[in-house]
C-alpha cells in the first residue's frame, strides 16, 4: 500500500477556486483502479495551504493515475493556480 501527500500553496485569490474545482474531480479521481481513498486538507496555519492525501494499492496504481487522460486535465489545471511550486512524498507503511 502507498500513500501519497501533496503539499500546495495557492496564491491567495486561488484558494477558494482550488476548493471548488477539487469538489469536481474528486469522485473522479476516487474511481480510478487501484485507489483506496483521496481526502483535501488545508493547512491550520495557512489557509492557502492544502495537501492530498491519497491511498493506493501499489506504486503501479500510482502511475497508471499519474499517466491517465484524468491527471493530464487536472494537475495543468491545477498547476495554474499554485504560489509556490507543489511538494510529493510516495509513502509505504513500515
Amino acid at each position: 500500500m502507498i500513500l501519497r501527500l501533496v503539499k500546495m500553496k495557492f496564491k491567495p485569490e486561488e484558494a477558494a477556486n482550488f476548493i471548488a474545482f477539487f469538489d469536481t474531480i474528486k469522485d473522479e479521481i476516487a474511481a480510478m483502479p487501484g485507489i483506496l481513498n483521496v481526502k483535501l486538507y488545508q493547512d491550520d496555519m495557512d489557509e492557502n495551504t492544502f495537501f492530498t492525501h491519497s491511498t493506493w494499492l501499489n506504486v503501479s496504481s500510482l502511475e497508471a493515475y499519474k499517466r491517465s487522460e484524468l491527471f493530464g486535465r487536472v494537475w495543468p489545471a491545477t498547476k495554474k493556480l499554485f504560489a509556490e511550486d507543489a511538494m510529493a512524498w510516495s509513502l509505504k507503511l513500515k
